[in-house]
This record gives structure tokens, sequence and C-alpha cells, in this order.
């Protein structure tokens, strides 16, 4: 390999027109520029020539190289700068290969304590709406994929203090939310929320990096919520309907649907529940079923032949920390009545409640909708909702009803049908919650099918009595 020198004898220097014109013959050659400056031609496999310079020196009295760069990657000029310091470093002592790696680890050093203090400055700026993305994901796990408290949260927690950081929050926050929600007359809903943002929010204490922000305190253990919410208010729903209000409710529904089918423009009248709707809610009063229960089924799940209702564990509620279980309704007379009926308006479909606009059954709150609308003298809108029936029709005391409220009305009587000895034990398992806790649970199995057979019946006896007196 032979050794090139610039034409240019007297600064013994190589131009770039000369670096630019180097043949790829040169393979492997070597260029001298002077000053212990040398370059080693290259050439890729696109044949494009290349030259990587060093500077040559002595270290330890052994011959030794430092790597000042690469033409054309590098100016020539620049290639000589490095040459130039590395130089000087020598004759200080120093050898600028060690130089060059104590300087690449004291600028990691620097690069390291930069983002440190980025990630400190982010984790210290985190905000309430990076801690529910993280709980959400994280830390609950609800029916529907959270749905319901990620509707709660994006609606009334975000907007408000969602860009508030964490070690900003105060209990003031969460209580001025709270506030507001109780003010426009929804109760439950800022209870159950406060119960969200407290699980939410301990939950992360105890994790990094919210640990650390938290240190003075988790906000949410300082809201008394029972002081914001009303003397009076309570969580569980105590509506019942008397008897009175049961053939109330009968009539209404047969007035209202009469009148609308007997009338020659249609458009004159409101709407009326629909038939579907009102066999639902007489199914959830005789059955004690919940209506997102019966809202969900399919016709698989009746059984004409046998006089049972067949709900899936998928669809039941889980009521604390125990499982989902598949319960067995005896239909009386009166609900087999109401599915036969159903049968013949929904019988063509998979499902009980089909939808109208898409597969599958109805919304669970359709139902629940359509009752409210129809009492709208105990709801506090402040404008009419578009496309949504908006009368007192269905009014039948001083309280507003539910379908949920049917399930508790349809318990209540079943207790009083079957008494105080086997009553409360009985009507328990209609309403398919749990009798046996403990570790009896795994030694007691009777189904006591018979006896809750008996008290449907009964219930339903009860039922078509008070109808047809009415």
């Amino acid at each position: 390999m032979a050794t090139h020198y610039p034409a240019n004898k007297k600064t013994n220097k190589w131009t770039i027109y000369e670096l630019n014109a180097i043949p790829v013959e040169w393979k492997g050659d070597k260029l001298n520029d002077g000053g212990g400056l040398r370059g080693e031609v290259f050439v890729n496999s696109k044949n494009i020539v290349s030259v990587k310079f060093k500077y040559g020196f002595t270290s330890n009295g052994k011959q030794a190289a430092f790597y000042c760069g690469t033409y054309p990657l590098i100016t020539l000029d620049k290639i000589r700068e490095n040459r130039d310091k590395a130089r000087d470093l020598v004759k200080h002592g120093i050898d600028p290969r060690i130089k060059k790696i104590a300087d690449e680890i004291e600028s990691r050093e620097a690069i390291t304590e930069t983002l440190t203090r980025e990630e400190k400055r982010k984790a210290e700026s985190l905000s309430v709406k990076d801690m529910f993305d993280v709980w959400i994901s994280e830390g609950v796990k609800r029916k529907n994929d959270n749905k319901y408290i990620i509707q709660t949260f994006n609606k009334y927690i975000i907007p408000a203090i969602g860009s508030v950081e964490i070690r900003k929050l105060e209990d003031h926050h969460l209580s001025k939310i709270y506030k507001q929600i109780v003010s426009d007359g929804k109760c439950t809903t800022a209870f159950e929320l406060s119960k969200d943002v407290k699980q939410m929010m301990t939950w992360c204490e105890k994790r990094k990096p919210w640990r650390s922000l938290m240190v003075e305190g988790n906000p949410s253990d300082l809201v008394e919520i029972s002081k914001i919410l009303p003397p009076d208010f309570t969580k569980i729903r105590e509506r019942v309907l008397s008897v009175e209000e049961i053939k109330r409710l009968k009539n209404a529904l047969d007035n209202i649907s009469k009148s609308y089918d007997n009338s020659i423009n249609k458009y004159e009248y409101e709407r009326p529940l629909k038939k579907e709707v009102q066999h639902a809610m007489w199914i959830c009063l005789s059955t004690l079923c919940r209506i997102g229960e019966l809202l969900k089924s399919e016709w698989a799940h009746i059984n004409f032949g046998q006089r049972t209702w067949f709900i899936p564990a998928a669809n039941t509620k889980k009521v604390g920390k125990s499982k989902q279980t598949d319960h067995l309704i005896y239909l009386s007379d009166f609900a087999l009545d109401q599915f036969k009926s159903l049968k013949a308006l929904t019988g063509d479909s998979q499902w009980i409640f089909p939808a109208r606009y898409k597969e599958g059954h109805v919304c669970d709150k359709s139902a629940s909708k359509q009752v409210g609308d129809r009492q709208v003298k105990f709801k506090s809108r402040t404008k009419k909702l578009k496309f949504r029936v908006e009368n007192n029709s269905l009014v039948v005391g001083d309280e507003e009803w539910t379908p949920h409220d049917l399930r508790t009305t349809g318990a209540t009587l079943m207790q009083s049908i079957l008494g105080l000895e086997n009553g409360i034990l009985v009507t328990k398992l209609c309403l398919h919650h749990k009798v046996v806790t403990g570790s009896a649970q795994h030694y007691l199995f009777a189904d006591y099918a018979d006896a809750m057979r008996d008290a449907w019946q009964r219930l339903g006896n009860k039922l078509t009595k008070i109808l047809n007196s009415n």
C-alpha cells in the first residue's frame, strides 16, 4: 500500500479538490497531510471514496493514533482542528484518547442528570387526569370495562380538576364538585363518586410515584361526604308501591294504551309505554328480578314447558366480593302469562327485548328511562330532551318509582305472604341474595326449589287478585 502526498510541496497539505479526485484504485493507500496527520483511503460497495484521518503520537514509549474524523463526513478543517487539539494535549502529557473517553463519560453523566431532573419534574407535575388513567387501567375492574366510572369521572372530575397537579390537590377541590352535584339533586351520584375517588387515591397512595406526591396526606380522606349530603339521605332506596299504587299503575298503563290505540290521529297523543316494557314491569314485580337481568335475557333462557327462566351468571349482579352465579326462577301463572304475551311480540328474535337499530338486546337503562320520562314532575330538567316523551302519566303517588322499586315491592309482598317463620329466608333466595356465608357455605347446599316455586306462585296469585279487584 502506497503513501501519497499532496501536490503542493510547500504546504504539504491536501486540498478538498485533491481529496475529491482520489481514484478508487487508491483503496487502502495512505495519505500524508503533515503535522502527524495521516489518512487511509476506503472505498465502499458503491465505489464512494472516503478517507479516515488519524493523528500519530507517542504514548509511554509506544506508537499510538488518535482518530480525528473521516472525510467527507467531517470537513477537512474540522479534522485538522481535532488534530491540533490532540497535539496540544500530548504536549501537556495527556493522552487524547483517554481525554476523549473522559469527555464522553462526563457528557453521558450530564445527559443522565438532565434526564433524571426531567423525570423528577414530570413526576412532580403528575395530574389528577394522569392518576385516573393509571388507576382505570391497572387499579380497578368493574362491569362493562369500567364504563360507569369512566362516564362519571369524565363528566364531573376530569373537566373540573383533571389538570390539577396531585401535589397541589386539596380537599376543597373535591368538596366543591360533590356540593355542586348535590345541589343538582343527584345525591346518589355524589355519594358513589366520592367512594370511587377515594378508592382511586387510596390505591395510588400505596404506589410510586403517587406516594411521594401525597406526603402531606390523601385529600380524599379529608372530605366528609356525610356532611355534604342532606341529613335524610340514604343510599338504600325504600320506595315500595302500596297495593293502591299497584292498582293505579295498572289503570294508567291500560287507559293510556287504550286511548292511544283507539285514536285516529296518533300524533295528538304522546306515545304510551311500549307494550314490551309494560310486560317487563309486571315481570319485575312478580319474579323479583333486576330490570337489567330481564332486558339482557334470550328466549333460549325461557322454558315454557318447565315454567322456568334461567338467568346465566354473566347477567346477574356481583355483590361485594362474591362470584356471579346462575339463577333459576320458577314462573308463576302470572309471570308465565307475561312471557307468553312477550313471545307474541318478539318471539322471532333471539332476544326477549331486541334492540331496534343494532344487533343484540336493548340498553339495560332503556326501560328505566321510559318510566322516568313519564314522571317528569320528579325530575329537575331544565330543558326538554330530544326525541323523549315527557309527561306524568305514570305518577302513582307522592314519590317517583323505578323498575328496581318493583323488585323491592314484590319482595315486600312475598315476605308478608310467607310470614315471619321462613319469609325472609325464602324471599332472599328468590331475590338471589346470598343467605349462607363463611365456612357454612362449604357444607350447606340445599336449593329450596320447592319453597321458592311455592313463594313465586303465591306472589303471582296475590298480584292477580290485586289487579282483578281493580
